[in-house]
């Protein structure tokens, strides 16, 4: 049996378009929690129009305890975590996060693969939890659209891809600009701090973004953002 607190995330539906993706994506929606006060709130109301279930209005006090958010729309829904059945494709695009800790980094580079049509992501021990609620507000649900796959070994995985794998360095001369990427491939994003590891460095292509002003590195959800989107201009 799941828990509810389990569940209860606090994912807070924003509006309409959040909740109408999870219906398109089948994702069952148990029940709503709102406010007496948050009824009459027109994005709210859309909510209610196409929920089917059981919608519980409690006290302001209890919805802010609950709730992580600050300023927001009073809206907690308890979902079912994906239950993911898929075993790993190795010959499709997929993107590593190698001990990314931070959850707003972790939640960008879930919501720039999302966009990018890069809908296999691995992660290994140490990354931050997918379904927390800062990686659920850093990544705006990008991982209902995502197959994800959390504390995988890359010494068990890198060997087995059958297509290019990349891993970003700012430290290596190979520049991303040079790269072919017009066919799937693989990238890794390591440590905010200490970078990717050196089996990934030693068992990857290393490459660097140029940075003409000087700066010593990149946050890795801007680094990561910037590899998958030269791969999407390169196959336009």
């Amino acid at each position: 049996m799941v828990r509810i607190c389990d569940l209860l995330c606090g994912f807070s539906v924003k509006s309409e378009i959040y909740f109408s993706f999870c219906l398109q994506q089948q994702k069952k929606i148990f029940s709503l929690f709102t406010t007496e006060q948050a009824l009459a709130h027109p994005d709210l109301q859309k909510i209610i129009e196409l929920h089917k279930g059981h919608i519980f209005v409690i006290s302001e006090v209890l919805y802010k305890d609950l709730s992580t958010l600050g300023t927001t729309i009073p809206c907690l829904a308890i979902i079912d975590l994906p239950s993911n059945i898929q075993t790993i494709d190795f010959s499709k695009d997929t993107l590593i996060l190698e001990n990314v800790q931070d959850p707003g980094n972790v939640g960008t580079l879930l919501r720039s693969a999302a966009a990018a049509n890069v809908k296999q992501v691995i992660c290994t021990k140490g990354v931050a939890a997918l379904w927390s609620p800062r990686v659920l507000r850093a990544g705006m649900g990008a991982q209902f659209s995502l197959v994800c796959f959390e504390n995988a070994d890359l010494r068990l995985l890198l060997s087995e891809f059958q297509i290019p794998v990349y891993v970003t360095s700012s430290h290596r001369p190979e520049s991303l600009y040079t790269q072919d990427l017009t066919k799937a491939s693989v990238w890794i994003l390591g440590n905010e701090g200490q970078g990717a590891s050196e089996y990934a460095l030693s068992h990857a292509k290393a490459v660097t973004i140029p940075q003409p002003g000087g700066q010593e590195s990149l946050n890795v959800a801007i680094a990561g953002s910037i590899c998958l989107f030269e791969m999407v201009r390169q196959r336009q």
